[in-house]
């Protein structure tokens, strides 16, 4: 009796393994904020299965965020290292030296009585106002729901669970919000020479927030650097599932924020102005290649 085989040009699908999954949460967004991606790709690189090379290891991982470049200098530097298990401890250490002195610095801005207005789900920018919280301070936390997945919810969550007040308004009403804060604080998925790339929403919040004169602050750890970047569009259905096919649906998932409307950068620099924070961020950056 004949085996029967794989049809011609037919493609194995691989076991559901570790690997497998932390790249499906990544892409799927169950695992969030730059910081937090870059730590599960870390650990996918290790746990790759042994018929996929490191290479492509690295771009799978890659290719599930694209506008990552914490992820993307982790790995890169990872990939080049002899020693590949001591590159990764190092750079994993660093990023948590480097979150601690940013989350402090940044967590001088909050002063008691203020109303804070932040963006979609920075873990750096909910460290930060944790960290206030700890110094006793007294303030609100002002955001939006943020469609589509609604991570604004999540952030109101996590802080309200961490005993700070919380006020969500539907997208469309962020401008009414703004006007009621002091500052706004908001995450970087990426650094570039002329500005950050973020969540989608936050170009436009930052134009209203200047017009305001409310201070716009950018956290991140200089790490985030990128000569250049891709800006992700994720898939139509998670904005709607509609099949009309007169019915076309977009769905970009970041925006670009050009530096004349970011006030400042918190890193673990401390808090510069743009172009002083990109020229240290340049320089710290030889020692990852």
């Amino acid at each position: 009796m004949k085996k029967r085989g794989m049809k011609k040009g037919a493609v194995k699908k691989r076991k559901n393994t570790g690997f497998e999954r932390i790249i499906n949460n990544i892409k799927n967004v169950r695992i969030q904020g730059a910081t937090n991606i870059a730590k599960a790709g870390i650990k996918a690189f290790f746990l790759k299965p042994k018929e996929i090379s490191e290479k492509k290891a690295v771009m799978e991982i890659i290719s599930a965020r694209e506008t990552e470049p914490l992820l993307q200098n982790a790995l890169r530097y990872i990939i080049k290292s002899k020693n590949k298990k001591k590159a990764s401890a190092k750079f994993l250490n660093y990023i948590k030296i480097s979150q601690k002195k940013l989350v402090k610095k940044g967590s001088f801005l909050i002063k008691n009585n203020m109303n804070v207005f932040t963006h979609c789900h920075s873990s750096t920018v909910i460290s930060i106002l944790k960290e206030a919280k700890k110094r006793k301070k007294k303030f609100v936390v002002y955001t939006a729901e943020v469609e589509p997945l609604f991570q604004g919810r999540m952030t109101a969550h996590e802080l309200a669970d961490f005993g700070i007040k919380v006020i969500v308004s539907p997208d469309l009403a962020a401008e009414q919000m703004l006007k009621k804060c002091d500052i706004f604080l908001f995450g970087a998925d990426a650094f570039l020479k002329k500005g950050i790339a973020n969540k989608i929403g936050t170009s436009i919040l930052c134009r209203i927030a200047k017009e305001f004169n409310i201070p716009r602050y950018s956290c991140g750890i200089s790490s985030k650097y990128a000569r250049k970047i891709k800006l992700e569009t994720r898939s139509s259905r998670e904005v709607w599932d509609e099949r009309n096919k007169k019915i076309e649906i977009i769905n970009p998932a970041f925006d670009f924020v050009k530096r004349k409307f970011i006030s400042k950068v918190v890193s673990e620099f401390g808090i510069l102005p743009y172009r002083q924070f990109i020229k240290k961020a340049k320089e710290n950056m030889k020692k990852w290649k």
